[in-house]
C-alpha cells in the first residue's frame, strides 16, 4: 500500500512528499514536534501530545499552522490513508520558508507535515518480555529539553552509540552524576525499598506524557513514587528499572552498561505497569 503523508495543505504520496529547501527546520532544526500512538486504531493520550505541542511552538514563538480541531482532523485522516491500527503517528511545525537568516523572518507561514507508519506490537511484547539493556553516556543537548524541538543532534548521536554499543538506549548522565532522561525516553528505576522515582518535570528533561499518564496511574493506584534525580549508582543498586515513551509503552531494562539490574529479568511491577497502562490512557477514536 503507498503511503501518504499531509504537507502544508495536501495529500501527497509518501515518495513525493518534500518541503523547500529553505524550511527553516531542514535549515535550522527550526521547529518543534509530536509523536502520538496508535493502538487498536485509536490514538493514545492525544490531548495531552497537542497540548504539549502548544506549549512548545509557544516556547519558540511560532505560530500554530491551523487549530486543534483542524489538526486532529488530519491525524485521523493521514492515521485512515495509512490504514494503520497500531503504529505512531508524527505531526512536524517548523517556522516555515524564508532566506536563509538566523533571526526570525519578518513573514514566514509555519510549515506542517503530518505522517503515520505501522508498529509491530509483536516485537515490542517480545522486547518486554526479556527486558532491554541501557548504556549511559554524558548529556550534551541544549539547555532546554523541555521543549520537543527539532535539535536533536545529540540524541541521534546518543541512540547510535547506544546501537552500536548492542544496547537498546542511552541514558543520559549531567555533570552531577544524576541520570536525567534517555536519548527519546524518559528514565525509571525502583529502589531497594521498592519506592518508584524518576527525574522531576524540569529543565533538564522533556516531560514525557507517557510518563505524566504513568504518573497519575501510578497515584491511583497509591503506588509509593518520588520524582527527583538518582545517580548512576543509584540505578545500579536498584531492584527493576523501566524507560517510558509513546512507542515503548513502559519497556523493562535489565542492564545498563552491563550492569545487571535486580535479578535480570524484568520486574513485577514493571510488568504490572506495562499491562495497565493502556486501559488507563486515553484513548481517542480515529
Amino acid at each position: 500500500m503507498t503511503r501518504i503523508a499531509f504537507v502544508n495543505g495536501a495529500y501527497r504520496r509518501h515518495g513525493e512528499a518534500s518541503v523547500h529547501i529553505e524550511d527553516r527546520g531542514y535549515q535550522f532544526g527550526d521547529g518543534v514536534y509530536e509523536v502520538c500512538e496508535i493502538r487498536d486504531g485509536a490514538l493514545i493520550d492525544e490531548t495531552p501530545h497537542l497540548a504539549r505541542l502548544e506549549r512548545s511552538l509557544a516556547a519558540l514563538r511560532i505560530a500554530a499552522p491551523m487549530s486543534l480541531n483542524a489538526l486532529k482532523l488530519v491525524m485521523r485522516e493521514i492515521v485512515r490513508r495509512n490504514r494503520v491500527r497500531d503504529g505512531l503517528v508524527y505531526v512536524q511545525v517548523s517556522r516555515g520558508v524564508a532566506p536563509r537568516d538566523h533571526g526570525f523572518p519578518a513573514a514566514a507561514r509555519p510549515s506542517l507535515v503530518v505522517s503515520a507508519k505501522p508498529l509491530d506490537r509483536r516485537k515490542g511484547e517480545a522486547n518486554a518480555a526479556v527486558g532491554v539493556r541501557v548504556v549511559a553516556l554524558p548529556d550534551e543537548r541544549w539547555r532546554r529539553p523541555e521543549i520537543k524541538s527539532l535539535q536533536l543532534l545529540p540524541n541521534v548521536l546518543a541512540k547510535q552509540s547506544a546501537r552500536e554499543k548492542g544496547a537498546y538506549e542511552a541514558w543520559l548522565v549531567d555533570d552531577q552524576g544524576r541520570i536525567t532522561e534517555g536519548s527519546s525516553t524518559n528514565a525509571w528505576i525502583v529502589d531497594a525499598a521498592g519506592k518508584l522515582a524518576t527525574r522531576q518535570a524540569d529543565r533538564a528533561v522533556l516531560s514525557g506524557v507517557t510518563r505524566a499518564t504513568l504518573l497519575a496511574l501510578l497515584a491511583k493506584e497509591g503506588v509509593v513514587f518520588e520524582e527527583r534525580p538518582f545517580t548512576l549508582e543509584e540505578t545500579y543498586a536498584a531492584r527493576e528499572a523501566f524507560l517510558t515513551s509513546a512507542g515503548n509503552g513502559v519497556m523493562p531494562v535489565v542492564a545498563v552498561n552491563d550492569r545487571v539490574i535486580g535479578d535480570g529479568r524484568p520486574g513485577a511491577l514493571t510488568l504490572a505497569l506495562r499491562e495497565k497502562f493502556h486501559r488507563f490512557a486515553e484513548m481517542s477514536p480515529v
